[in-house]
């Protein structure tokens, strides 16, 4: 009986090509995209699962008050070491600082990005597999390295890489002690170097307040974090101003953050960036979406083909069929249509997963699917699309009276009509909240992408210098800025896209003393000018202030000069003018030699806060070269030709300015590609189910069509005929979702400080999108009906 059921219902979907193809394909999208997104969200909630501790790890970040709250998921030296002496909860600690540096070994250099120094105890707190080497001696000592499975294949080849030697940054040797694994996708620490945190001369010193590095503590019982938590906000507020260096009214605290939250909930990126949890929602949601508009195209074209279906329904029940047996014939078509969707879907999302990788920045495998639990999910999702989109039409086709069907064949009534309608509003609904998503996230990025930042981005070529460089820093900058391409050359800390150091600025103008909690950018003359910045009061920095910093004699007559952004000023109190030529104090004295326009110094999702530059070449981690824009590709060689000549132990690597910039901006351009992505899948989906309808409404209507011909109609009123009801259907689901993409879009903007307005021109340009697309689908079917000859349509009438 059974294989009697799906012979039939194979049949069927043979004889009805356009309604299998409009089914097969919507499901399989539907699938495909379930499984992609899927794949992502399962990447995202396992993040650290791997680490056998993980429930026991807590992040340790730092919040002090000076001037404005701050939040920092960096700690000094001495938070890791003191709460653990102090704590009993607190079993071990590791303090991670990752870098840049140059790995040298025989003839080859490289530039490493992924060179991590962590403490000791880095393999009992954390799970990463240490594949040779003994993890108790692997890092208990200086200028020792262990170095990932892909490192020590990149480097030695096949021969064994224990106890080979590596040169880092021009100076100092390390002894390979051992090979990890390679750090797992869903891991916040990815490493391709992970030194001993002796090797650094920091190690030698405890120090609260100098934040630079990312601290874990591996406790005891996880059930102690909150205890913990209040006990050390106790002890925090008892540690001396003096050894915090911070004024007497401003506490500094550390919080304690669950490793298994720190990704998706964590406001604090930490060594890599985080993920959202809001992100994972919106994508469940919409891969949900998606799989429901192939799901109503089944419901909606298999209930109105259920008026074709009149003889096989009268004979079946003639013959004696049951109402169940009809309905499970009905059922099993739905599952085998859903069987052969499934199979089809997998093989799109394995072939499309490179892409899709590419899309969100992702390294996912296909192989997380290919498990017990995934595999019985996708069982349970092929019988759950079967029944979810095949119940109500196998419950109209089975109902309906024996004599009904002899008299007049299968009729739809008009609550089934209201609910084929309702579905189609539903699924454009869907469709027109994701292109106004689209829309916005598209002109927030825009946005972002052409604001003024107060300097420009453009035609900036970014070197990045390690020490041997440094040393030679004012030889290089002067040969660099003889360059033809060249028309500007200075060096900073780091690039103006996202300054980090955070400082105090203390100062006292006649109505008591100021502290203020501000980022700092030390930075080289000519800097403002190869940034394209404003001053709007002042004078850049000349020679003479370089010789303000006497470090002779102690430091005894160290001065600083500073050049502070608006927003400093007005924290202080000052205005621009005012500000000018005041004495304040950063560790040593100085005075304000000149106020910058407030420039972007960090996301946008953050408003502009205090900011103070200062001289200090001693800190250069970038060399900054602006050059004409009519030859950049000369500037490049001309510059890679120099840099061998003066740094031949560092490779040649730059980039663009605009480049930091926009990865500052990753997460939103993958929201907007993703969005515009689905947002197609989803109107197409739509349409394809309105393909549909319209085809069969047209056969329905053929009588009517031919009728009308004859009486005089034109190809015109033919066509708005058919196409008038979907068009009124598309409208209100316009309306209806235009307000709810309002309010999502609104809350999304709200995480950005320099946001766009919502333009009502958005939902009009995303009501006409829906409303032409309907039309043209529609039409295509109303054309072919309108041009039939009506002598053709009423005889086989």
């Amino acid at each position: 009986m059974i294989r009697n059921y799906f012979k039939i219902a194979f049949r069927r979907l043979q004889k009805n090509k356009l309604y299998t193809f409009v089914n097969i394909v919507g499901l399989t999208t539907g699938i495909a995209s379930c499984l992609l997104i899927g794949l992502f969200i399962i990447n995202e909630v396992s993040y650290d699962r791997f680490n056998a501790n993980a429930g026991r790890i807590a992040r340790i970040t730092m919040q002090y008050d000076e001037g404005g709250k701050q939040k920092v998921a960096l700690s000094g030296t001495k938070a890791g070491p003191q709460i653990q002496r102090t704590f009993p909860q607190v079993e071990a600690f590791v303090r991670i600082i990752d870098n840049s540096r140059i790995v040298k070994y025989g003839n080859e250099v490289f530039t490493e990005n992924r060179f991590l120094y962590a403490d000791s105890s880095f393999l009992k707190v954390f799970s990463f597999p240490l594949l040779e080497g003994d993890a108790r001696t692997a890092l208990n000592a200086p200028n020792k390295v262990l170095i990932s499975q892909t490192t020590a294949k990149k480097y030695f080849g096949s021969t064994n890489a224990i106890g080979k030697t590596l040169i880092i940054n021009d100076t100092k040797e390390y002894l390979v002690t051992g090979v990890l694994a390679d750090a797992p996708e869903n891991s916040q620490i990815k490493y391709d170097f992970v030194a001993s945190f002796t090797s650094l001369d920091v190690s030698k010193t405890e120090e609260w307040w100098t934040a630079n590095y990312t601290t874990y503590l591996l406790l005891k019982d996880k059930n102690q974090l909150n205890g913990l938590q209040a006990q050390l906000n106790d002890y925090m507020r008892g540690v001396s101003k003096s050894e915090l260096h911070l004024e007497a009214n401003s506490p500094l605290l550390y919080n304690l953050e669950p490793l298994l939250s720190v990704h998706l909930y964590s406001q604090l990126d930490g060594l890599e960036l985080n993920g959202n949890i809001n992100t994972v929602y919106i994508l469940g949601v919409i891969a949900l979406l998606i799989l429901v508009i192939a799901c109503i195209n089944y419901t909606n074209l298999a209930t109105v083909q259920s008026t074709m279906r009149s003889a096989e329904i009268g004979i079946r029940k003639v013959l004696g069929a049951q109402k169940s047996q009809l309905f499970r014939q009905f059922i099993g078509e739905s599952f085998l249509l859903t069987l052969m969707s499934l199979i089809a879907g997998v093989v799109v999302a394995y072939a499309l997963l490179p892409y899709f990788n590419h899309a969100t920045g992702k390294v996912l495998s296909f192989h997380l699917l290919m498990q017990p639990l995934p595999l019985c999910a996708l069982a349970a999702l092929c019988i759950l699309i079967a029944f979810a989109s095949g119940s109500y039409p196998a419950v109209v086709l089975s109902s309906t009276r024996l004599t009904s069907i002899l008299k007049a064949g299968v009729r739809l009534t008009s609550s089934g009509g209201m609910f084929r309608k309702s579905l189609i509003v539903f699924q454009f609904g869907i469709s027109v909240c994701l292109i106004i998503a689209t829309i916005v996230v598209v002109q927030q990025i825009n946005y972002i992408q052409k604001k003024d930042l107060g300097y420009d981005k453009e035609h900036v070529i970014v070197l990045p210098i390690g020490q041997k460089a440094r040393e030679h820093y004012e030889a290089i900058k002067t040969q660099i800025s003889l360059l033809p391409q060249v028309t500007s050359v200075s060096g900073a800390n780091a690039t103006p896209t996202f300054v980090q150091w955070s400082d105090g600025l203390n100062g006292d103008f006649g109505k008591g003393k100021v502290s203020l909690s501000i980022k700092a950018l030390p930075s080289d003359i000519g800097f403002i000018k190869t940034m394209g910045m404003k001053i709007i009061a002042g004078e850049d920095y000349t020679e003479n202030d370089l010789k303000l910093a006497d470090t002779t004699d102690n430091y005894k007559n160290f001065r600083y000069a500073f050049i502070l952004n608006e927003s400093a000023v007005k924290a202080l109190g000052l205005t621009p003018q005012q500000a000018i030529g005041k004495k304040v104090e950063k560790n040593f004295p100085g005075e304000i030699k000149a106020v910058v326009k407030d420039f972007n110094f960090s996301s946008m999702h953050e408003p502009v806060g205090p900011l103070m530059l200062f001289l200090d070449r001693n800190f250069t981690n970038y060399i900054f070269v602006r050059v004409h824009g009519n030859d950049i590709p000369q500037a490049i060689a001309s510059l890679s030709q120099l840099w061998q000549q003066q740094v031949p132990s560092r490779p040649f690597e730059y980039h663009f300015l605009d480049d930091y910039y926009n990865k500052l901006y990753v997460s939103e351009q993958r929201t907007a590609t993703v969005f515009s992505t689905f947002a197609t899948l989803a109107i197409l989906l739509a349409c394809m189910g309105l393909f549909g309808l319209a085809a069969f409404t047209t056969v329905q209507r053929t009588r009517e069509i031919g009728i009308r011909k004859v009486l005089g109609a034109n190809v015109r009123s033919i066509v708005m005929l058919i196409a008038n009801d979907f068009l009124k259907l598309t409208l209100v689901a316009v309306i209806l979702a235009s307000p709810l993409a309002w309010y999502f879009m609104h809350k999304w903007l709200q995480d950005f400080a320099y946001r766009i307005d919502i333009k009502w021109w958005i939902f009009i340009a995303a009501g006409g999108i829906s409303v032409l697309i309907a039309f043209l689908t529609v039409s295509f079917q109303s054309i072919r009906a309108a041009l039939a000859n009506p002598v053709e349509s009423l005889r086989s009438e």
